[in-house]
């Protein structure tokens, strides 16, 4: 026997997976995993007996939810569904999918569509941060189409802005966990921050690599992943994060310099494989890095003064451009808001269907 269950399938920025409504779902958070499990196929290589696409990028989950909270018009909860693994992780972030849901909410009715333009304020619960997403909406209605163009997506769509209000601490309650701008682990300089997303953030070369490869090179070099990923770990622990191991966060993040100096080069890791393009709360926290003194980003920059700068994050497929708003005199610099454009495509709604046992 199956059960058939209602399910949108959307991409959102540069990820893709199915959106629900809470509601849709089983209450209980082990049965809810294990449903999520069977929707993308998980564990299994290719994800061959279900919706995810054998890839970290499109295992993704969104449930949304009508808010209780004062101000808030959704509350979203983001699930990372593991490909070859049992494991769905509800502790990180994941700003691409974000990008999908005030659409969602709209089309479910969940919020009601102004002539023009919408303004969504979302809850993200695995962050505790919050984040407003303005949404094209002419004559009331969700638009797709538009002229919005972002790196590692063919096509262009419509503008979807979302502005970051809160999501420095978010998930540790200090932007730098350790109490540090930077740590050293094993004799090698790190930033761990949280800034959107955990992150521990080093210098490309002092991991033998240049920070412009390829992600499928970065992927191949085996021993820089092992030595990434005991930075990984320990950096989890001195975060507060505890083991880590089955754990995506933090994100593990090579940078290094661009002959641009509002440029930072980034190869984002998911954690054990290089991002084809970037994350989008990773972007957030990579350029929060950047220009704030004392981090191992901020080495491959320059100084910045209070106000609105606009920070590029160069990945694999492109570039990320990032509004960051800057408060203080130096060296107490401190960023105090971002945002960014992403677009987002309903792709299939209708009935997802699950082996009844699940439930």
């Amino acid at each position: 026997m199956q059960k058939a269950i209602p399910c949108v399938l959307m991409r959102g920025g540069t990820s893709r997976g199915p959106y629900f409504r809470a509601e849709w779902l089983p209450q209980d958070v082990a049965k809810r995993d294990q449903v999520l499990l069977a929707a993308m196929g998980s564990p299994h290589e290719l994800q061959i007996d279900g919706l995810g696409g054998a890839n970290t990028l499109t295992s993704k989950v969104a449930i949304v939810s009508p808010s209780t909270r004062p101000g808030c018009d959704v509350d979203y909860l983001f699930a990372q569904v593991s490909v070859d693994r049992a494991l769905v992780d509800t502790r990180p972030n994941c700003g691409n999918m974000l990008s999908g849901v005030a659409p969602f909410a709209i089309d479910q009715g969940m919020v009601a569509a102004s002539d023009g333009e919408t303004r969504v304020r979302i809850y993200n619960v695995n962050t505790n941060s919050t984040i407003d997403a303005v949404v094209q909406t002419p004559g009331g209605k969700t638009e797709y189409e538009g002229d919005a163009r972002i790196d590692g997506v063919p096509g262009t769509g419509a503008p979807i802005r979302l502005n970051f209000l809160d999501a420095w601490g978010s998930v540790t309650g200090k932007v730098f966990p350790t109490g540090n701008t930077q740590d050293v682990i094993d004799g090698v300089p790190v930033t761990c921050i949280d800034a959107a997303m955990p992150l521990m953030i080093v210098r490309a070369s002092l991991l033998g690599v240049k920070g412009d490869e390829t992600a499928v090179e970065l992927d191949a070099d085996k021993a820089m992943l092992e030595r990434l990923e005991a930075l990984r770990l320990e950096a989890g622990r001195r975060m507060g994060l505890g083991d880590v191991t089955d754990s995506v966060i933090p994100k593990p993040v090579l940078v290094s310099a661009s002959a641009d100096a509002d440029t930072v080069v980034s190869r984002y890791f998911t954690p054990h494989k290089c991002h084809r393009s970037h994350a989008v709360t990773g972007a957030i926290g990579v350029a929060t890095a950047f220009v704030t003194p004392g981090t191992v980003a901020f080495e491959l920059g320059a100084p910045r003064a209070a106000g609105m700068h606009r920070i590029a994050v160069a990945h694999p497929s492109g570039r990320i451009e990032v509004d960051v708003e800057l408060r203080g005199t130096a060296p107490s610099i401190e960023v105090c808001g971002a945002g960014l454009i992403r677009t987002a495509r309903k792709i299939m709604e209708g009935q997802l269907y699950i082996p009844a046992r699940f439930f």
